[in-house]
């Protein structure tokens, strides 16, 4: 057993929090906008401005906390976008972000491109992808939709940090699993670091995160944090999850050995405003759930 549960009940209610303002558009045409960015996707999203296209449709589904809308263009490999398809969809602006600077100059041929450094080794990323609401309904002439979305969205933070203060006694560690003997643990260079501190929670993972292909933290390293809960951020790799159910230093963590371990579904550690609401959500729904043990 690893220890973790979360009620259908509760998994319902966090996902439907609102994540976004209700926007009605005003007179002319709304811009089309494609996004390279998953991020920047969802902003727009919760702006009321669906993107035409997008990257990585199939996964971006899966994962975002703002569904893209039907008959919405897949652009193909976020890295590697199919620029003919960007073409064909004639979007009036491309949404992009700091990862994709190196594709920015062929971006910018098809149409002028809107791109924000979100996500900075040792910057914490919740402010920027706030700030971004406000910054791309200001360029797209709906200053209106910004100013909602972003007190919606604080709002929401507003009233969740209040239900999480009865679990504030106990620090939190997030992971990602990537394999039975290692983790990526968000500190507060992430977006899940920066929802934790929104909460008011203590993150117990004080280092930077180590982002990367591969989960790069040694498993061993959370027995660093003995009185702590363990929060697993999405779904455990089939072929680990045996093995690490089975495996003795797992199971003799502290924070396994007594009881204190919940598992999220899969979310998006590089989306926008609405993702860190999410995750947010979600782990406060779990925490509730678990009690106060």
């Amino acid at each position: 057993m690893l220890g973790f549960a979360m009620t259908r009940r509760r998994l319902l209610a966090a996902g439907g929090c609102s994540l976004a303002a209700s926007v009605v558009l005003g007179a002319g045409r709304a811009p089309r906008l494609a996004a390279i960015d998953w991020a920047m996707f969802e902003t727009a999203q919760a702006l009321g401005h669906a993107p035409v296209a997008a990257a990585e449709l199939i996964r971006l589904r899966r994962e975002t906390a703002l569904p893209p809308a039907p008959g919405t263009v897949d652009l193909g490999l976020r890295g590697a976008p199919n620029l003919e398809a960007l073409s064909l969809v004639a979007p009036d602006l491309v949404l992009s972000s700091n990862y994709y600077g190196f594709i920015e100059a062929q971006l910018s041929r098809i149409a002028p491109v809107f791109s924000r450094d979100l996500f900075l080794p040792g910057e914490a990323p919740l402010p920027r992808v706030e700030a971004a609401l406000t910054a791309l309904a200001e360029r797209i002439g709906d200053p209106v939709a910004g100013q909602g979305a972003l007190a919606a969205h604080l709002a929401a933070f507003e009233a969740l940090a209040t239900r999480a203060r009865a679990f504030a006694n106990r620090p939190l560690c997030v992971v990602e699993i990537g394999d039975a003997q290692h983790v990526r643990a968000f500190g507060a260079d992430s977006l899940y670091g920066g929802a934790l501190d929104r909460l008011g929670l203590v993150n117990a993972w004080r280092e930077v995160t180590r982002f990367g292909f591969n989960a790069p933290v040694p498993l061993a390293r959370l027995a660093d944090f003995p009185e702590a809960r363990i929060v697993i951020a999405g779904k455990i790799p089939v072929a680990a999850r045996r093995d690490i159910a089975r495996g003795a230093l797992w199971n003799a963590l502290p924070a396994v050995a007594g009881g204190r371990v919940i598992q999220l579904p899969n979310g998006n550690p590089f989306g926008g405003a609405a993702s860190a609401q999410r995750f947010a959500a979600q782990l406060v729904a779990a925490l509730e759930d678990e009690g106060t043990a």
